[in-house]
């Protein structure tokens, strides 16, 4: 079982075993054109990117490094020598390490540096590009033993910017409201205690998929905003907000408001007023 928060605040149990596990390395590995996944993990064991990690190397055989965060964010770093190595950060892990030349060096040396687990603003995936660093944006979740749908390095690099088309265990599709669906063998075989048949899985996640194929997340239709019966989508204004510059993180959120139903509020870091 994998935990999960979802928007319900409550914590549930993503119940997998090893064929949605296995489904989901086999996906992985064809996608990327890897036999054998080394990793260095900054993620931690019930976090499913960190999971899913361990998971990768064991099963093919590669070399798993588990590496505490605010050490490499100190500038300690784990030693990688040959073989095809990645990491997996989230957008703000990355952010911070680009601020450093060295860490940037060292990232360099990654075949692939796994991004995902929160919207990825542009001017931070400009940075990455410019850094020359070869980063796979990612898409994914718990239920989907992590990703199911990801952008390659060299495209990445090239200045595309979309999540990538589905992995091959994946089937990803967008239905007439905008609503992602996720199906395939790597999809999660109910919340604990409870089962579940079904090899498909509605999201809350908003997005389109382009005439390439390629998805492209728009943000949740759960935390969508109504505001003089407008529709706001927060992951749209946080991304504006970072641009400026002025904000190491920031969360935008709707609140009741009397005149317009609800208000655009945005919440960052104390010291950065």
């Amino acid at each position: 079982c994998g935990p999960t928060g979802g928007s319900s605040g409550g914590v549930r149990f993503a119940r997998h075993d090893e064929l949605t596990l296995g489904a989901a390395v086999s996906g992985f590995c064809r996608h990327f054109s890897l036999k054998r996944v080394n990793a260095v993990d900054v993620l931690p064991a019930y976090h499913v990117s960190g999971l899913m990690a361990r998971v990768r190397c064991a099963a093919t055989g590669g070399e798993h490094v588990a590496w505490d965060w605010k050490r490499l964010e100190a500038g300690e770093t784990p030693t990688v020598v040959g073989g095809d190595w990645v990491i997996s950060l989230v957008p703000t892990q990355l952010q911070r390490l680009l601020a450093s030349r060295r860490m940037i060096a060292w990232l360099r040396e990654f075949e692939i540096i796994f991004v995902g687990g929160g919207p990825v603003w542009p001017e931070l995936a400009d940075a990455a590009a410019s850094a020359r660093l070869r980063v796979a944006l990612t898409y994914g979740m718990t239920e989907t033993a992590a990703m199911v749908a990801a952008i390659r390095p060299e495209d990445f690099l090239a200045g595309a910017r979309s999540w990538g088309a589905a992995l091959p265990h994946a089937a990803v599709s967008v239905n007439a409201d905008g609503v992602v669906t996720i199906a395939g063998e790597s999809v999660f075989r109910g919340y604990w205690p409870e089962t579940r048949p079904e090899r498909e899985f509605t999201t809350e996640d908003l997005g389109r998929i382009d005439e390439h194929g390629q998805l492209h997340l728009l943000g949740r239709r759960d935390a969508v905003i109504i505001t003089g019966g407008k529709k706001v989508h927060p992951a749209e204004v946080e991304a504006a907000l970072r641009a400026s510059g002025e904000f190491s993180d920031v969360v935008v959120m709707g609140v009741p408001d009397s005149e317009w139903g609800e208000a655009v509020v945005a919440c960052y870091p104390e010291n950065e007023r």
